[in-house]
């Protein structure tokens, strides 16, 4: 992986955590997901107009399905990590889906894209997914999913559809060649519109999130976006075997907030997996 890869998934897993820790601080559902939706798309249609005007060609219909694409399997994605979140610790859920998402991800690049990552950049990525899945299945946490199932399945869930907008995502910036930024915004502009039927019907509760949680909604609008910019870009001329593991060294930085932020338990088990994941972002980035 370049140096500049690997700054701009680095500096994309810091934003990412932030954002996580803001949606699970607000815990708001979908209204909160409709309302940061709404920011990301005031905040980011100037930019993505702009970017637009200043290119001589007009977007393809193939590049047209995959913007629309993408806003559906990221609208999947933010319902259910909310859902998820709702059920179960940030420390709990959050390593579940990221581990999860890689995974896949890795496996169906090499299988689908062909790509061929190195034998030091497969133990990293191995490093990662097996530090994801320390920090997250301790034996209480394994028993209490057989009864109590629901933060465990949407976090697994969650992860699915990472790995499937990984995919669909880096064709369409790395083969159709859709600006990063656009990309981004075409999926928040149509997540949003997704949601909005479901706000109006429950605009009382909208209502009171935005008066409660007003902060973080607009603090999610901005931050989610840009993290997602910065992988994109770095998946523009990285193959996503060495992006998708490497981008969650932001996990690192979730079980510190869930750890001192949101006081939740077994921090030290948590930042031994940490390190583990740190160890094969390491050997990603020298592979």
């Amino acid at each position: 992986m370049s140096g500049l890869a690997l700054l701009l998934v680095l500096a994309a897993a810091f934003v990412h955590a932030s954002w996580n820790y803001l949606a699970k601080r607000a815990g708001g559902g979908a209204a909160f997901v409709w309302l940061f939706g709404m920011v990301s798309v005031l905040v980011y249609t100037p930019l993505a107009l702009w970017l637009l005007a200043g290119r001589d060609w007009a977007l393809s219909p193939e590049q047209l399905a995959f913007m629309g694409g993408t806003a559906v399997i990221h609208a999947a994605y933010f319902l259910l990590l909310q859902r998820g979140y709702r059920a179960g610790d940030l420390s709990l859920v959050y390593p579940l889906a990221r581990g999860t998402g890689p995974l896949l991800a890795t496996l169906a690049a090499i299988a689908y894209f062909g790509e061929r990552p190195t034998v030091l950049a497969l133990a990293g990525a191995a490093l990662v997914i097996g530090g994801i899945l320390f920090m997250a299945l301790r034996p209480r946490d394994v028993v209490r999913a057989a009864t109590h199932p629901e933060a465990v399945g949407f976090g697994l869930l969650t992860g699915t559809m990472i790995a499937c907008y990984t995919l669909w995502d880096k064709h369409a910036v790395a083969v159709l060649l859709i600006p990063p930024l656009v990309l981004d915004w075409a999926s928040n502009l149509g997540r949003t519109l997704l949601v909005s039927p479901y706000a109006a019907r429950h605009w009382p509760r909208v209502r009171e999130v935005w008066r409660t949680r007003r902060r973080e909604a607009i603090a999610v609008g901005v931050l989610c976006p840009l993290s997602y910019i910065l992988v994109l870009t770095a998946m523009v001329f990285t193959p996503v075997s060495y992006v998708a593991p490497a981008r969650e060294v932001s996990i690192v930085i979730a079980a510190l907030f869930g750890a001192h932020l949101l006081s939740e338990p077994d921090a030290g088990r948590r930042l031994a997996g940490a390190a583990a994941i740190v160890l094969g972002v390491v050997a990603l980035a020298l592979g």
